[in-house]
């Protein structure tokens, strides 16, 4: 546990310099201490001691959360988070040592790339993750809430959406502070049906939608999307959160394409044939997620998300690879 403990610290300090160093002692760590990750590597015949770049460390493919406790030493979990899934899937299962570190590590993300929690009021429509339980995004944005501003309104609003326009619209007519709405995108497109049925619009608020339509409305393209929001709602900022029951930390997109990323992850993209090489900024491949606060269970992931990087370190998210499952917190394509 001290060694945990250890890496907790040092993961919630990286930066952009550090980050490889610190990267590189916990693969070696989790590849002698995680049980799944180091039969995974004997499987490939890989000999961690020999690997000396993050281009080298072998990703462990996302499914595994599936079928098998994910955990880096011997401990009792506290909680597990549960994926989503759709009905009839398996649904994956990360078993979390310590949900005060994961809702730390979340604050610390979103104070990075916005501003304080006590500088915004939230809100949150979010019927699907509180339906199946056991959720990482609804823990998460349930602490936002708590540390956000408290005023009229606020929280989560399960299937009350004349009771989410009212308090969204008062609470945007008084407050000096940022209102931000969490919503996944099925939930929110009933949410712009409704606000047409009362002629309601809801101009400076802050969206930031999670993802897809869980099988409850056809999917579309993420602009098809934005723009049924910007015309039903008004003049709304509409971002995006990036993340997965798997992980413990976040992107988030301010604009329709690019995510940028905290200091606690790096993105890279791998050639769809070859897992084991990888592909140049603008060249689209598989997301591989190295995510340092997952000191607990497995820092390093290939998902089966479909995305590439730019020239300034973002990335975009474009699909799913072929014959994936529908999952995860954002699976509208660009």
């Amino acid at each position: 546990m001290k060694l945990l403990n250890s890496f907790k610290k040092k993961s919630s300090k990286v930066n952009h310099q550090s980050f490889d160093e610190v990267a590189m002692e916990l693969f070696h760590y989790q590849a002698q201490k995680c049980s799944v990750y180091r039969k995974y590597l004997d499987y490939l015949s890989i000999d961690q001691s020999r690997i000396q770049s993050l281009y080298e460390v072998p990703f462990l493919p996302i499914d595994f959360f599936k079928n098998h406790e994910i955990k880096t030493g011997e401990w009792i979990e506290e909680e597990i988070y549960l994926s989503s899934g759709t009905t009839g899937s398996n649904r994956s299962r990360h078993f979390i040592e310590d949900s005060r570190y994961y809702l730390a590590n979340a604050e610390s993300i979103f104070e990075q790339l916005y501003k304080e929690l006590s500088d915004f009021q939230f809100f949150a429509l979010l019927p699907s993750y509180q339906e199946q339980g056991h959720s990482s995004l609804v823990k998460m944005v349930d602490f936002f809430v708590t540390k956000g501003v408290k005023g009229q309104g606020g929280g989560f609003y399960l299937e009350r959406l004349d009771d989410l326009l009212s308090d969204l619209q008062k609470t945007l007519s008084v407050s000096d502070k940022s209102v931000v709405l969490f919503g996944v995108g099925y939930a929110l497109l009933d949410l712009v049906d409704r606000a047409k049925e009362y002629d309601v619009k809801l101009d400076g608020l802050k969206i930031i939608e999670t993802g897809g339509m869980k099988g409850r409305r056809k999917d579309m393209v993420k602009s098809e999307f934005y723009t049924i929001l910007h015309e039903g709602l008004g003049e709304v900022q509409i971002h995006s959160e990036y993340g997965m029951t798997e992980l413990l930390s976040q992107a988030y997109s301010f604009d329709a394409n690019t995510y940028k990323l905290p200091d606690q992850m790096k993105i890279l993209i791998r050639d769809p044939e070859d897992p084991f090489s990888y592909l140049e900024c603008g060249k689209t491949g598989g997301v591989n997620v190295i995510d340092l606060a997952n000191v607990h269970s497995c820092a390093f992931l290939e998902t089966r998300d479909l995305g590439r990087l730019n020239g300034n370190g973002e990335f975009e998210i474009l699909g799913r690879l072929d014959n994936s499952d529908i999952r995860g917190c954002n699976l509208m394509v660009v």
